[in-house]
């Protein structure tokens, strides 16, 4: 129909739910040669903003706890896990991994979404500065 509305999931079956989402950055070689390693040695680059990568994952995962916030038709989930791993790949690409779970009676496709999502726009917020090619 035309009305909006948020779909009815209770008559479905509570189960064990998880998704997962990727996003990338390609960042230019001018970025990447400006950031450091962190100070203890974790793969993180490190800008005037602080820790670049440990900034977006916990922007990641807040967003992903605050999705049905944000699109408006989301189910509130309480989320059981939420996991995201950013890692850099051929010296230039940000790849961020989202996955969410939940034991509930809808899907966790929009959280993960969201939390991938969420955490590439921190890492493009904290190394716009220095390059708009990103």
């Amino acid at each position: 129909g035309t009305s909006i509305h948020m779909v009815d999931v209770g008559r479905k079956t509570v189960s064990r739910r998880t998704a997962t989402a990727q996003s990338r950055v390609v960042l230019p070689l001018e970025v990447i040669e400006a950031f450091a390693v962190d100070e203890r040695g974790n793969m993180d680059l490190v800008g005037p903003k602080g820790p670049i990568f440990a900034t977006a994952k916990l922007a990641g995962i807040m967003a992903a706890k605050k999705t049905s916030d944000l699109i408006p038709l989301c189910h509130p989930l309480a989320l059981d896990q939420v996991t995201l791993d950013i890692r850099l790949e051929d010296g230039n690409t940000v790849v961020i991994e989202c996955e969410c779970r939940v034991t509930h009676t809808t899907g966790v496709e929009m959280e993960a979404l969201t939390g991938a999502s969420i955490a590439a726009l921190t890492v493009y917020d904290m190394t716009k500065a220095l390059s708009h090619n990103i």
